[in-house]
């Protein structure tokens, strides 16, 4: 917990000199899809508060936000906890981004596309997969689909995907193998961005949509297989 707070501690300055539930929540949104807080991990209201700086009436409307975006759960007399998700809710955000996703990709409109972000988060993915840092690797991927949902310039639609993207991050926390989750979709982002590249925004739906069916199916199997594990005697 000491590292989460530190890196916390580091954000207190996004908050400038009006410090919002809103803002709070956009932090501690960022830092749950970035994977420093795992599902199950119990958030302590006075020590995030104090490392951000913010009143526990503000932290807790914060806790309520995260609440409602289903990314945290509150659990009476013990309190709030990063939310463990169910293999319904692993179905529901692939269905989720397999709608949203797809559809950017294919309102594009004519070529060629702003793809530099997009190229970017692809350079990120080999680094991190360099030096063996499967974690890292995993953000990446956040990011690529991040940006490809930034393609569609549209503000509502990045703000439905920061949740969906912040739980998709919660799957990843119970897969037991990430190099083997991850490491495959490197190539395959890299395939989606040289097809828009070329303005095959067809191929690259094509792409996407393989892409996303491939994944949910891993994670899914991963999320059954420990459903078993747990329930066994």
């Amino acid at each position: 917990m000491a590292e989460q707070l530190t890196g916390l501690a580091d954000d207190r300055a996004l908050l400038g000199r009006t410090s919002t539930a809103e803002r709070v929540s956009d932090i501690l949104r960022s830092r749950i899809a970035e994977g420093y807080f795992p599902p199950g991990t119990r958030l302590s209201e006075d020590a995030i508060g104090g490392a951000l700086g913010v009143s526990r009436n503000t932290l807790r409307e914060a806790f309520r936000l995260l609440t409602h975006e289903r990314l945290l759960v509150h659990e009476l007399n013990r309190g709030v906890f990063v939310r463990v998700l169910t293999v319904e809710d692993v179905e529901d955000i692939y269905r989720t981004r397999a709608l949203v996703e797809c559809a950017v990709v294919r309102g594009l409109g004519e070529p060629p596309y702003a793809l530099d972000r997009l190229a970017a988060a692809v350079t990120e993915g080999r680094l991190a997969a360099h030096e063996n840092d499967w974690k890292a690797l995993g953000t990446a991927n956040i990011h690529f689909h991040r940006e490809l949902v930034a393609l569609a310039g549209s503000e509502r639609t990045d703000e439905l995907m920061r949740s969906v993207f912040a739980e998709l991050r919660l799957a990843f926390h119970v897969v037991d193998d990430p190099r083997r989750l991850h490491k495959p979709y490197l190539a395959r982002n890299g395939q989606i961005l040289q097809a828009l590249q070329a303005g095959d925004r067809r191929g690259a739906e094509r792409l996407l949509d393989t892409y996303l069916s491939d994944s949910l199916e891993r994670v899914v199997e991963v999320y059954r297989r420990r459903v078993g594990e747990e329930s066994a005697p």
